[in-house]
């Protein structure tokens, strides 16, 4: 640019302008100067504005009187890199923020790591964080301003009160987990494996932990609060052992059964069959038959029911698990759409396979080998095969549950139906959310209201008489604002749980889908138009989505 001169002054710390009114060609601007140094090799000094403007205002005056003489001004300086540490309120956080340098010296991780030491900051601090943003501060532009966490301290990890430990599995898990390298289970004395004789321990509870000591990044050393004894309260059919004070043995020869931190033991009828001879069975406890439960025959119990055999055409009606260990069969009336084997569980229900069955539960179902032309309306998952690996099949059967169907083969060749609803737990969720969501807006209005009725009251001049009462008004509209905090928290806890529960939905088959197989959430859906090999079907994005799976 002629008749712009810029040089480092002698101490190399600042940047001087010369201009020389007699070489300049047209008129003079500040952006021009600026663009001017900018592009030069002084680009990356701080520049003084304002000392460009000074620069070219004197030009300007130099014109009118006619002046050659050269004009000189200081417009910029060297400016090493800005670091700053900042502790968080609770020093459980430090962060370090850079100003890059404009020319000067940049920062250097050993001077930064003295800084904080200074300051106090001796747990925590991430060298190779630090090395990190001294390189970025580096290579970014003068006077950009980086500020990143480079030191964590550590929360203390409260104690675990302490906890019920089961010692024997439930009827269920028992028969699920393989016992031999087929990975079948031997059912020939299946009354000792599911049940437990009086005296045997059954469940114990184990100590609170202490938890795990903290720090801050000043190393102040945070305590943790160390977990409680819970009460140890004996289900029934059980009893603190008489010797160890943690040890819940069982009062009576039968089934044990662990749910929701407690343990009992149910009474258990065992009998070698169920049929026209023995009559129905209604039982206040649990039930194992060691035999073949005949068409027509009821059975009903308030705990778990254990079949070890076949189940035709029967009504079976259980307070907990249901488990048929050879299988189950029965008929299907169109006309009334009724089945004539009804298996109705308040926890989960097996069977080792099963046809024209009437399925419902609030927990899991599980089936060993094959399930067709069958109902299920369940609150869980559908397995066919092994838990680990499965590989039934599942063919002809209207299913609503709120889990993943998992099988190794879904549908069937001839292109039969198996039609999958997951809107009852859906719907269900957004019911809920609805109410609190309505609850919320109605409760936010009259707080809304109080709120400015109690701003009123605290305006003006209390007659002592009258005190009580406010405070007593004022304490209520405390309460209600903490049960609108806790409705809000609810709100926020059951949308998560409505995502959640469309991210676990969906299909997964080991070998096959065929056609015929339709999976509906409300108004989406996805049918099987043609034979695919393994897959998942899963629902994102608000539709079902087809996803093969290749290993």
């Amino acid at each position: 640019m002629n008749g712009i001169y810029l040089e480092i002054d002698p101490t190399d710390e600042y940047l001087d302008l010369m201009i020389m009114p007699s070489e300049i060609e047209g008129r003079l601007e500040e952006k021009a100067i600026m663009a001017f140094v900018k592009k030069s090799e002084y680009g990356k000094f701080f520049i003084f504005e304002e000392a460009i403007a000074s620069a070219v205002g004197t030009y300007k005056n130099s014109e009118r009187i006619d002046s050659s003489d050269p004009i000189t001004e200081r417009i910029g300086e060297r400016r090493d890199a800005q670091v700053n540490f900042r502790l968080s309120e609770d020093e459980m956080r430090a962060n370090l923020v850079i100003t890059a340098a404009f020319a000067g010296k940049q920062a250097s991780v050993k001077a930064l790591m003295k800084q904080a030491q200074k300051l106090g900051i001796v747990r925590g601090l991430g060298k190779k964080k630090l090395v990190e943003m001294v390189d970025n501060a580096r290579n970014a532009e003068p006077g950009t301003v980086l500020d990143e966490v480079v030191a964590k301290g550590l929360p203390a990890k409260n104690g675990k009160n302490s906890r019920i430990k089961p010692l024997v599995d439930n009827a269920l898990e028992r028969i699920l987990r393989p016992k031999e390298k087929e990975g079948r289970v031997d059912m020939r004395d299946l009354g000792d494996i599911i049940c437990v004789k009086a005296g045997t321990g059954v469940a114990r509870r184990v100590p609170p932990t202490d938890g795990r000591k903290g720090y801050t990044v000043t190393g102040t050393p945070l305590d943790p609060t160390a977990g409680s004894w819970v009460s140890f309260k004996p289900g029934s059919g059980t009893e603190i052992s008489p010797d160890d004070e943690n040890l819940l043995i069982a009062e009576i020869n039968g089934m044990p059964k662990f749910k929701q931190e407690r343990m009992w033991v149910d009474d258990t009828f065992i009998c070698k069959g169920v049929n026209v001879g023995t009559g129905n069975v209604n039982y206040d406890g649990a039930v194992l038959v060691n035999g073949d439960v005949t068409e027509k025959m009821q059975i009903v119990a308030t705990g778990d029911i254990t079949i070890n055999g076949f189940c035709e055409s029967a009504f079976v009606q259980a307070g907990g698990d249901i488990i048929i260990t050879e299988g189950a069969t029965g008929k299907h009336h169109e006309s009334s759409d009724e089945y004539s084997t009804i298996l109705e569980a308040g926890g989960s229900v097996h069977v080792a396979h099963g046809q024209g069955l009437d399925i419902r539960c609030n927990g899991n179902v599980t089936v060993g080998r094959q399930l067709a032309y069958s109902k299920i309306n369940c609150r869980g998952t559908v397995t066919a095969g092994p838990l680990h690996n499965p590989n039934g099949n599942l063919f002809a059967c209207r299913i609503e549950c709120y889990g993943k169907i998992s099988a190794g083969t879904l549908g069937a060749v001839s292109g039969s139906s198996l039609s999958v609803d997951f809107s009852g737990g859906f719907n269900q969720l957004m019911e809920k959310k609805d109410q609190l969501d309505e609850l919320w807006v109605q409760l936010q209005q009259n707080n809304k209201s109080h709120e400015s009725k109690i701003n009123f009251i605290k305006s003006k001049k209390i007659p002592r008489a009258l005190a009580d009462k406010v405070n007593e008004a004022i304490h209520l509209f405390n309460n209600e604002k903490r049960t609108l905090d806790w409705l809000q928290q609810k709100i926020i806890d059951i949308k998560k749980a409505k995502d959640d529960y469309v991210g676990v939905i969906g299909l997964e088959a080991k070998n096959k889908i065929y056609p015929g197989v339709v999976v509906k959430l409300n108004n989406r859906s996805w049918k099987a138009e043609r034979e695919y090999p393994r897959a998942k079907i899963k629902y994102e994005g608000h539709q079902w989505q087809y996803e093969p799976v290749t290993r």
